[in-house]
Parts: C-alpha cells; sequence; structure tokens
C-alpha cells in the first residue's frame, strides 16, 4: 500500500497562519523548558533563588521571550477564509500568487489575504477592514525598489475585483513582461522574476 506524502506548507501558501500558530506554540514551550529547569534545579540544590542559577534562567529567557512574542503576533492573524482562496485558485491560472502574508513594518503588521506578481505589476487582496491599503502600497513598493524591482503596487478590498485584476494579467501577460531584462541570480538560477520579487515580499513578511 502507497503512503502518500503530506505537502509542507510554507509561507505563502494557504494554510499558513494555522500552522505557524500550532509550530509557534510548540516553539515557545521547548524555549521555555531549559531556563525553568535550571531555576528549579538550582532552588532544589540551594534552597534559594538567590543563586547563579537564577541568572542563567533569566539570560536563557532571553530568547524564549522572543519565541513568545512571535507567536502572540500570529496568534493575532486570522487565516484568510477558505472560500476566498478557492475563488482566487480559480483565476490565477499560472500567476505567481502567495497567500496569508503578514506584511512586517516598523510602524505595523498588515494582513493581505493574496499577492499576485506579474511583469512589473503586484496586486493583492485584503479582507481586513483596517488594513491600511495606501501604506501597504507604498511599503511594498519601498521595499521591492531597494530590491531593484521598480513596480506599481495596487491592493484591492473587494475580492472580484482582484480576481478581474488576475484574470486581466494573465491574459495580457505577455505584453506586462515584454522588454523586462531580468539577469537570474546565479545562487537562485532557476527563479523567474515575478517568484525572485515573491521571495523579497516573504522576506519581509512574519
Amino acid at each position: 500500500m502507497s503512503k502518500t506524502t503530506k505537502k509542507k506548507i510554507r509561507k505563502g501558501d494557504f494554510g499558513y497562519i494555522k500552522t505557524q500558530q500550532k509550530k509557534r506554540i510548540l516553539y515557545t514551550v521547548l524555549a521555555f523548558i531549559a531556563p525553568l529547569l535550571v531555576f528549579f534545579t538550582g532552588l532544589y540544590i540551594n534552597r534559594t533563588r538567590n543563586t547563579v542559577f537564577t541568572v542563567v534562567a533569566v539570560v536563557a529567557c532571553l530568547p524564549a521571550c522572543k519565541f513568545a512574542v512571535d507567536m502572540i503576533m500570529m496568534f493575532l492573524q486570522k487565516p484568510m477564509a477558505e472560500e476566498d482562496y478557492k475563488e482566487i485558485e480559480k483565476h490565477r491560472h499560472g500567476l505567481t500568487c502567495a497567500y496569508e502574508l503578514v506584511i512586517s513594518a516598523y510602524e505595523k503588521q498588515s494582513f493581505v489575504d493574496s499577492l499576485a506578481v506579474c511583469g512589473n505589476n503586484v496586486v493583492g487582496y485584503t479582507s481586513r477592514e483596517k488594513t491600511d491599503t495606501a501604506f501597504v502600497e507604498k511599503h511594498i513598493q519601498d521595499m521591492l525598489r531597494q530590491n531593484g524591482f521598480y513596480v506599481t503596487v495596487k491592493i484591492f478590498r473587494r475580492l472580484p475585483d482582484y480576481t478581474a485584476r488576475l484574470e486581466s494579467m494573465w491574459e495580457h501577460r505577455e505584453a506586462l513582461e515584454k522588454d523586462i531584462k531580468y539577469r537570474p541570480d546565479p545562487a537562485t538560477p532557476d527563479m523567474t522574476r515575478s517568484e525572485k520579487i515573491m521571495a523579497v515580499l516573504y522576506a519581509i513578511s512574519l
């Protein structure tokens, strides 16, 4: 009987938020085990907290606290609706597309349900009313320009508008990609320009 291999969910895949929420709980618990073990060992041996064991435990808690913050940040995010994902999949065709990205900036984090790239166009959709689309558009554009990609960015609030743009981009993809010069990175020679742009977007996402 053949065994089916479960696909690993990566950043940009639908289901990423739920997967990361589970993983970050585990990482946080594991990160706190060592300092707590050191602390209680010192307490048991010396019958007091005023020992070097406590100092070591406190220092060891610092990376664990970072894991805890990352976990909290991920739990503040609500996964995208599955019906929205299925609707987008009907219209993405062969476009480079990503889902459930939490775009991170110094000022704030912004949830974007989906992003797609074609030529010098980056389009996205967010279902969150609180998302400042103008801020997200500018932040993405600035980050991509810093990496040598001069693109236009548009984030839609209505799913039909986003799927219509996907259809238009797919229909006119040859014209949108025409005359764009791209030299593959020797480190990632198989990546297309659109995939390289998406890699930058992954890098600025939680």
